[in-house]
This record gives C-alpha cells, structure tokens and sequence, in this order.
C-alpha cells in the first residue's frame, strides 16, 4: 500500500502518531545514543509496511546520526579504522536489496520482529564480545556486510554492528562516534536500496523531513533525562519493550499465515 494512500485513509490522526513515535525515538536515541531507527520501525510497522517506514525514517535518521558522529577532529582517524567494515554495510545493503527488494519481501515484517528479538536478547544479555586488533581487516568487512544483509531485509541497523563495535574496546565518547559513522553509512545504504531496490517505496521525501522535529525535540528531552535517570534502568526498560514488540509483530505475522 502506497503511502500516501495510507496517510489519506486518515490524513490527521496517522501524522499524529507517526510523530509520537518519532519523538519516543529521539528519545530513546537521546538517553541511550542509539534506537532511533528501531524504536520508530518496530513501531510504525504495526500500522505500515516497513518499506514505508523505513522511508520515513531515512531524514531523520541520517542528520540525527550524522550529528552524532562529532568531534570531526577524530572523524578522519575513525575512519581509518571503519572503512572495511563500512564499505562491506554498503555492499550488504544495496546487494540484499538487490535480491530481494529492500524491506519488499512478504516476510520482512516478520523477519523485523525476529531482529527485534534478536536485538533485545543481546542487550539483555549484558555480554561483551572482544576483537583482536590482527582480525579487524578480516572481521570488519564481514560484519558489515552481514549488517547490510540485515538493513536490506528488516530496516535495523545494529546487528551485528553494533556488538562488534563495543568488542573493539572504544572509549565511550568513541563508540557513540563509532556507531555513529556505522548508522550514517546504514542510513544512506538503506535510501538508495529503497529508491533503485526491487522493493523500492514510495520515499516521500517532505513527510520525512518533517519527521525531524520531533526526533530532535525527543533527543533534546532525552539529554536531560539522562542527567536524572540511570542509563542501565532506562536501557533495561528499552530492550524488555523492544523484545515485546518483536514477539508481538513475530507472532501477528505467523497467525497470519
């Protein structure tokens, strides 16, 4: 279903919620520096395709992420270090859109809740992973081309990116630059695949700009909340919610079949 369609069946209430959701994501990204993506595409796909959603997410994604990737003074080093592992996102995504259409598949609703799952699971754990500098050149290309595959097919940027990225032992400043980097260059895979993919969605380029102002408010009211509350509750209460709307869309979608 176009997206526009889906905006005329109900032209105030759905731009309403879309966002809401945008800005509990620029919350969550605010407080924890990183969700946006998977908060407002959990969300939004239980009222829309992902296609759909991920086309609204891709302006504010990019510039919250893009803002995300200061100080630029250590940004060239960065990448430096990164390149590998970016250009294999790149790679990922735009060759799994070419496969099977970017978040086009009849399964990419179901195969989103299963990396909700996945994703939750993960933070749940607390488990930490660990990376020999002498594996990156190996390892970088790799996991960024398994992180494209799974852009490509659920619109969620963080598997397995972001474990790897915290088993390279940054600093903290360092990993949200890192991941950063990561999510930008997602970000922009992820446009071109849903333009030129099998799958491709209607991008609807306005509606996503708009988007930006409640994902920068919800950033900047999650900036002050995590001077007050514990980053380990709050990130705790993100991922137990993540991991109940990943069974939700999982189990929706299995009952459908």
């Amino acid at each position: 279903m176009a997206l526009s369609h889906t905006l005329a069946q109900s032209p105030f209430v759905l731009p309403a919620l879309v966002a809401g959701v945008f800005l509990l994501a620029g919350l969550v990204k605010g407080v924890v520096g990183m969700g946006l993506p998977t908060v407002a595409l959990g969300l939004l796909a239980l009222w829309m395709s992902p296609a759909e959603a991920a086309a609204l997410l891709i302006v504010p994604s990019l510039v919250t992420n893009l803002w995300q990737m200061q100080p630029w003074g250590r940004l060239a080093a960065m990448l430096r270090r990164l390149w590998p592992m970016q250009a294999g996102v790149a790679a990922g995504t735009l060759g799994g859109a070419w496969a099977f259409g970017a978040l086009g598949a009849a399964w990419a609703p179901a195969a989103l809740g299963g990396a909700l799952v996945v994703y939750a699971l993960w933070g749940l754990s607390g488990r930490r992973l660990s990376v020999a500098p002498s594996v990156e050149a190996l390892a970088g290309p790799l996991v960024g081309g398994a992180t494209g595959l799974v852009t490509a097919a659920t619109g969620v940027f963080v598997l397995p990116a972001v474990p790897y990225l915290q088993a390279l032992r940054w600093s903290s400043d360092d990993l949200i630059q890192a991941m950063g980097v990561s999510f930008t260059v997602s970000t922009l895979a992820l446009a071109a695949g849903l333009q030129f993919g099998s799958g491709a969605a209607d991008m609807s380029w306005g509606l996503s700009l708009a988007m930006l102002v409640p994902a920068l408010a919800g950033m900047a009211l999650g900036a002050a909340l995590r001077r007050r509350l514990s980053p380990a509750v709050f990130r705790r209460c993100f991922f137990l919610g993540t991991l109940a709307l990943g069974a939700h869309m999982v189990v929706r979608e299995l009952l459908r079949g």
